[in-house]
């Protein structure tokens, strides 16, 4: 399949920061060659996850084209966002992909009504010609998250839960009828037992309205049980991705390894026995400059190789690794992973 069969198709990514100015400064390299796609035919949900400092929230700005890529491409129904210029493409592009951001109480003002974000979603993106016949796309959007304009007309934010808040957030993305969905740790401000309601709703968003899903999150466990297939991040790359079941269950990294240890095993019945949530450790800034492997300093595993050059993507199975260990495995082979997820 080509890219331009691809919705969304990130082609070797990389993102560099200048730190301590432009004279004896440090290069920080926030994301470093990602590649990774979604098909259009076949929407579904994919997690990149990672600890703090892991580069997926710089990833998620550059995908909203809220950033642009230092080398590499980012391409949507076979576009380059870079030469997105005009307003008007932005604001077409905006209307296929819309953002769920980490805390529902920052998207709206807590001196406006929420109705009122939502009318104007729906008017400015030409979703109905006047507010009258607004309402009922508001309307629409809201019950497909189990709410309505009733419960929510005229209200504020602080008169409605944490829950409530969220729902209302994903319904105005939902406005646009939009392609895509990029939701940047949507439940980690939201009380664990609305948790799953959350990334339940994402799942239905998937099933019933064909939406995709790019969820950004350090949480494993609600991870492993919305996800399809799943990015791990560590320092800027992305160590071992592939489908979910695979990656987490049946990890090669050994990072993975490392973050599985963490989360406890799940039933063979089903996802939902991993109801516990699991915070990925404090972002450790020396190894974004480490030559090799950034795990190398802590790898149980390490080797002379991992110390000196940055692994490759090599194809295990069903799932792409970065690592060194699995460079002379019979029937695998090193692969273009832009091309093969």
């Amino acid at each position: 399949m080509s890219a331009t069969d691809k919705l969304l198709h990130v082609q070797h990514v990389t993102v560099e920061f200048r730190i301590g100015g432009l004279v004896g400064g440090s290069l920080l390299v926030a994301v470093n060659d990602v590649s990774f796609s979604l098909d259009e035919d076949r929407p579904e949900i994919f997690t990149l996850a990672g600890e703090s400092g892991s580069g997926k929230t710089t990833l998620s700005r550059l995908l909203l084209r809220d950033l642009e890529p230092t080398r590499g491409k980012v391409l949507f129904e076979g576009r380059d966002l870079a030469t997105i210029r005009k307003r008007s493409e932005f604001k077409e592009f905006m209307k296929k992909v819309q953002p769920v951001f980490q805390n529902p109480f920052e998207t709206f003002s807590p001196l406006r009504r929420v109705d009122a974000y939502l009318f104007d979603t729906a008017l400015n993106f030409g979703m109905a010609p006047n507010h009258r016949a607004a309402a009922q796309v508001v309307d629409d959007a809201l019950r497909n998250v189990g709410l309505s304009l009733e419960e929510v007309s005229k209200r504020y934010p602080h008169e409605l839960s944490g829950g409530q808040t969220q729902r209302v957030s994903v319904a105005r993305a939902l406005i646009s009828q939009p392609k895509l969905i990029l939701a940047d740790e949507p439940v980690s401000m939201v009380d664990a037992s609305l948790r799953m309601e959350i990334v339940n709703l994402f799942r239905e968003l998937r099933d019933e309205q064909k939406v995709s899903v790019i969820y950004i999150t350090h949480d494993l466990a609600t991870a492993y049980y919305i996800s399809d297939r799943i990015g791990i991040m560590l320092r800027g790359f992305i160590v071992e991705s592939g489908p979910v079941d695979d990656v987490l269950v049946r990890p090669f990294h050994p990072y993975t390894k490392l973050l599985k240890e963490s989360v406890p095993e799940p039933a063979p019945k089903g996802r939902e026995t991993w109801a516990k949530s699991i915070t990925l450790g404090t972002t450790e800034v020396k190894e974004y400059g480490r030559v090799g492997c950034k795990f190398a300093g802590r790898c149980p595993q390490v080797m002379d190789i991992c110390r000196e050059v940055d692994p490759p993507d090599i194809q295990v199975e069903r799932r792409v690794v970065k690592c060194f260990l699995y460079m002379e495995n019979a029937g695998q082979q090193q692969v273009d992973s832009a091309s093969e997820f």
